[in-house]
């Protein structure tokens, strides 16, 4: 399995690593298993103390590892330092809270009574060594809002990052270790996905969660279900941003452009197909259209970049494909649409207008910077478009019309909604999706539970 950086923007192998052998894998499996077995009783103040030292020491490495992502996945430089100083602020917020979100529970007095029981509590207890299946895209966050809540829980973690970002992976090993964690608790694994199964099967490993595409996901949840271990997924996304006539338009279509041309358009939770009523789809379009044109493409190691590569040249020859099919099938480029010249796998900010459900771009998700426009009727076509889609990550919502905001609340197929703002991820907030984008929750109370066992402690009278 070919491990390596290779910078996107120019194509060029920085840094080549060899897998991880059985022997290796074996020994961190070992350790992982021994460290749970001690970490498991530390204090939440112990662990809130080794995870406030983890964040500050990665703001202190905030501009140096801003450039190893820039250098490894293609984001702009900008948008990787404030990845980092999310990822600071996650881990501040367990640090702060976990102890609050994973206390004893007492049911109401009533129930216990009714049991026979002079006592009852519901305690929440970690599980053991959890297995993290992590994407390129984000590649400080993802691991992040995975490693805080199960470091505070109690859990220990291991590692699978994407093939071409193990500078990242091995430097968030170094950073758990720095911040004083003991080195079991922690472990980057350097190995391809073909190793993923064999380790799932292994009974010291309790559970796990993945954050990819769709194949991917179904491959991890049948080797799961296979062993009966506890997954929590999210996969791909193909988000709604819906503009209704009451919209405020410079605002909705300043958004949209941001909301969907984010890490070069390469985030699941990127808001993809537009639909806007038709009273104002025109003027929407005009305003959205201007602001995609006027983005920056270039060097993502510049400032003033805005859009930056694809993360390899696989990834652009499949967006290619998805416009190629697009424009075939009678689909309308409104701006962008061809590969530039030169070096580096860049693709420019695109919309289409003109899609129908036969296009593969109606089905599939793009992740690039290619957006689909579509033209609604009324609410209930908006509603109609929006949910014609395998996924349902989260969605976004321009009215200001509370009974369109009640009806949208209600009737999209989505695991958020967004009203007049554009979709984002916050520690104190639950995160997922349902239909094809995955199960289970990430971040917030919700996500710190998924991997505790859940136990009720019963008292006789």
């Amino acid at each position: 399995m070919h491990i390596a950086t290779v910078n996107p923007a120019n194509g060029e192998t920085v840094k080549t690593y060899h897998p991880m052998g059985e022997d290796e894998i074996e020994r961190r499996l070992q350790l992982a298993q021994a460290t749970f077995r001690t970490y498991r009783t530390t204090a939440f103040d112990e662990r809130a103390r080794l995870l406030h030292r983890a964040a500050d020491l990665l703001l202190e490495d905030q501009q140096d590892i801003a450039r190893v992502i820039t250098t490894e996945m293609g984001k702009p430089v900008k948008q990787a330092r404030a990845e980092a100083a999310k990822c600071a602020k996650a881990m501040h917020w367990y640090a702060d809270h976990a102890a609050e979100l994973l206390a004893d529970e007492e049911p109401d007095a009533s129930d216990v009574k009714d049991s026979g029981a002079s006592r009852v509590l519901v305690r929440y207890r970690p599980i053991g060594p959890v297995l993290a299946v992590m994407p390129w895209n984000f590649p400080l966050w993802q691991v992040i809002r995975f490693a805080a809540p199960a470091l505070m829980a109690g859990n220990v973690g291991l590692l699978k990052h994407a093939s071409n970002v193990p500078q990242t992976a091995l430097y968030l090993e170094d950073l758990f270790h720095r911040a004083g964690f003991t080195e079991g608790c922690f472990q980057t694994l350097l190995i391809g996905s073909a190793a993923v199964d064999d380790i799932l099967r292994d009974e010291r490993v309790k559970a796990a969660t993945l954050t990819g595409s769709e194949p991917a996901g179904r491959a991890v949840a049948s080797t799961a279900g296979e062993m009966v271990k506890k997954t929590v997924l999210e996969l791909g996304g193909s988000d709604p941003f819906v503009v209704m006539p009451s919209a405020d338009l410079d605002r909705a279509a300043e958004v949209a452009v941001t909301a969907r041309t984010q890490n070069t358009g390469q985030s699941c939770i990127a808001a993809k197909r537009f639909i806007v009523h038709t009273d104002v789809h025109d003027a929407f379009a005009e305003r959205f259209v201007a602001g995609m044109r006027a983005l920056k493409v270039g060097d993502p190691m510049d400032e003033e970049t805005d859009v930056g590569p694809l993360s390899s040249e696989r990834g652009r020859t499949d967006l290619e494909e998805l416009v190629d099919d697009a424009v075939r099938s009678g689909a309308t480029v409104l701006c962008g649409g061809e590969r530039p010249d030169g070096p580096g796998w860049f693709y420019p900010p695109t919309v289409l207008t003109g899609i129908t459900r036969e296009m593969r771009i109606h089905r599939e998700e793009a992740f690039g910077p290619v957006a689909t426009l579509y033209r609604a009727a009324d609410l209930d076509e908006a509603l109609l478009i929006a949910n014609d889609t395998d996924f349902g990550l989260s969605s976004n919502v321009w009215t200001r019309d509370e009974a369109e905001t009640d009806r949208f609340v209600r009737d999209l197929e989505a695991g958020s909604v967004y009203v007049n703002g554009m979709t984002a991820s916050h520690p104190a907030f639950p995160f997922g999706g349902v239909k094809r984008s995955g199960y289970g929750r990430e971040l917030s109370g919700h996500g710190i539970r998924e991997f505790c066992n859940i136990t009720t402690v019963w008292h006789g009278a």
